[in-house]
């Protein structure tokens, strides 16, 4: 399981004006805001002439396209310890903070559904039932010894709630590197990315053929 929320977008702009900064070539610019809707909202709209820029640099490698690393989304995603171990490979241009399990394991009942499990086994229950258990205990004695037998416990599958700040260039290399990952959840989160804004520029030029 993971699930993305509370997604926002930044930096779009300032970085097309950066990605015209090598070549002094910001009157060819064609972005800007645009109204839409009945209200007339404003909103930011990459024109034709820099999206066909931004698409050439992103195919030339990253060296060239530097501009993405300032386009950066910001989310909550509530994933799988196990799913977070491998996040937490991508350092550059990533930033986390984590729910603390530290803090607040023991405030709430421990239930299934704060675990992402395929099955509901007897083995899944036994866990469960245990850290529902120790926490209960815990609560009575304040023991650290027992809280600690209770983190110890805790299985890869327990969800954890993270706030992102992820660069597009980031978001490419996981697109590039995970989007026929044989875990759902990086399927997943390669689909959100397909429905960001502007998403070409993480996809472009990736093969959809197996790595």
């Amino acid at each position: 399981m993971i699930k993305i929320e509370k997604a926002e977008v930044a930096g779009i702009e300032p970085a097309l004006r950066a990605m015209r900064n090598p070549l002094d070539s910001w009157d060819k610019s064609d972005s800007g805001i645009r109204y839409t809707g009945i209200d007339e909202t404003p909103e930011f709209h990459v024109g034709e002439a820099d999206m066909e820029l931004a698409l050439r640099l992103v195919r030339a490698g990253t060296d060239h396209s530097k501009f993405m690393r300032m386009i950066v989304v910001y989310c909550d995603v509530t994933a799988p310890l196990y799913w977070w171990k491998e996040a937490d490979t991508y350092r550059a241009g990533v930033e986390k903070n984590s729910c603390s399990t530290m803090h607040t394991l023991h405030k709430y009942e421990i239930t299934r559904d704060m675990f992402s499990l395929d099955s509901d086994s007897a083995a899944d229950t036994a866990i469960i039932g245990a850290l529902e258990y120790l926490r209960k205990q815990y609560l009575q004695t304040q023991d650290r010894g027992v809280w600690r037998h209770m983190v110890q416990l805790l299985p890869e599958s327990f969800n954890q709630k993270r706030t992102m700040m992820i660069s597009y260039a980031a978001l490419r290399a996981m697109y590039r590197a995970r989007r026929h990952h044989k875990l759902l959840e990086w399927r997943n989160f390669c689909a959100w990315i397909e429905t960001l804004p502007y998403s070409r520029l993480i996809t472009e030029g990736i093969c959809d053929d197996y790595n």
